[in-house]
């Protein structure tokens, strides 16, 4: 058998010697020119320097359950964000988006305003930490301009060390993605105009409740969900849903069901199916109901009976981790 012949660099591709090798898909050519797919050259030593991921990274933060909505399952909405130690010089506000056109991680606008996006890959292993250099770069990135990706240092500071711990989290759920527009701008560029219509097209209609707290109601062609992030134990949560779910009373009415859970960021989102007529308005009473009925049911530290386990059962074997 003939040997392979060792891999050379590639002729006519500029080498990268000094500063940052830029971060690419995996099975891409390196940017630093060695003639490697990126996964065998520098990628290998970013996937070493991965830290050991972040099970909770938005725990401590005002606002978790929502925090993991907005990633996990929110097409379009924004969340003002409230700096520790105030707005620097220049910068009028900083708003977390869901996503951002062209898949920016943040944007400098002309006016100093600051949008980061939430539902972008990253690549340390924390979140948090991830989405902290994002907003600092953002801070400090000249107006008019976009943020774009990069490996961020192991140390580094987290999204608890850089807001607020005091300030409310308020999110607002949009229709669109028109609010990546300012309204003092006449027109888009044909870029961002194209990333607009394309985000509009598969945007899911999604309410949040405003009776409970980090459920949401979403409408898809055949029927409608709730999609509730809740931040009890997954443990003590699975126990209580079983506890209603023996007992006929862990859906939200008629023609309503229970039908599992996601995992995300360390939280567990049960998730009901819901009839198509039935809007983000209609969900407003049952699920306060079934909050007080859950609450009843985390209270009660009796052993499960048998229907119980099994129902318990059922539940964790429709549980789907999305992170």
């Amino acid at each position: 058998m003939a040997k392979k012949r060792p891999q050379t660099k590639a002729a006519g591709k500029p080498q990268v010697t000094d500063g940052e090798v830029p971060v690419v898909g995996a099975r891409e050519p390196c940017p630093c020119g060695s003639g490697r797919r990126y996964k065998a050259c520098h990628g290998r030593s970013a996937a070493h320097a991965v830290t050991e991921p972040v099970q909770r990274p938005f725990e401590g933060l005002a606002g978790e359950c929502d925090w993991v909505a907005l990633r996990e399952l929110v097409p379009a909405a924004t969340a003002p964000l409230h700096l520790r130690d105030g707005l620097p010089e220049g910068v009028p506000s900083v708003t977390l988006a869901t996503v951002l056109p062209m898949a920016w991680p943040a944007l400098r606008r002309d006016d100093g305003s600051v949008l980061v996006a939430l539902q972008n890959d990253t690549s340390s292993g924390d979140l948090s930490r991830d989405l902290a250099d994002t907003l600092q770069r953002a801070l400090e990135a000249a107006p008019g301009t976009p943020v774009t990706a990069r490996r961020v240092p192991a140390e580094g500071p987290r999204l608890q060390d850089l807001l607020d711990p005091g300030a409310a989290f308020e999110p607002a759920v949009h229709t669109g993605f028109e609010f990546w527009v300012p309204e003092s701008a006449d027109s888009a560029s044909p870029e961002v105009a194209a990333s607009l219509e394309r985000a509009n097209a598969a945007a899911i209609p999604t309410v949040r409740l405003a009776g409970v707290d980090s459920a949401y109601w979403c409408e898809t062609p055949e029927k409608n969900h709730l999609r509730w992030v809740m931040p009890h134990a997954e443990e003590n949560l699975l126990d209580a849903l079983a506890r209603l779910h023996a007992a006929g009373t862990s859906s939200l009415g008629e023609g309503t069901r229970l039908v599992g859970s996601f995992r995300a960021h360390g939280l567990v989102v049960p998730v009901w199916d819901l009839p198509s007529g039935m809007g983000a308005e209609e969900c407003e009473k049952p699920a306060a109901e079934f909050a007080e009925r859950l609450a009843a049911a985390l209270a009660s530290d009796a052993p499960l009976t048998g229907e119980e386990r099994r129902a318990r059962g059922g539940l964790t074997n429709r549980q789907v981790t999305l992170s």
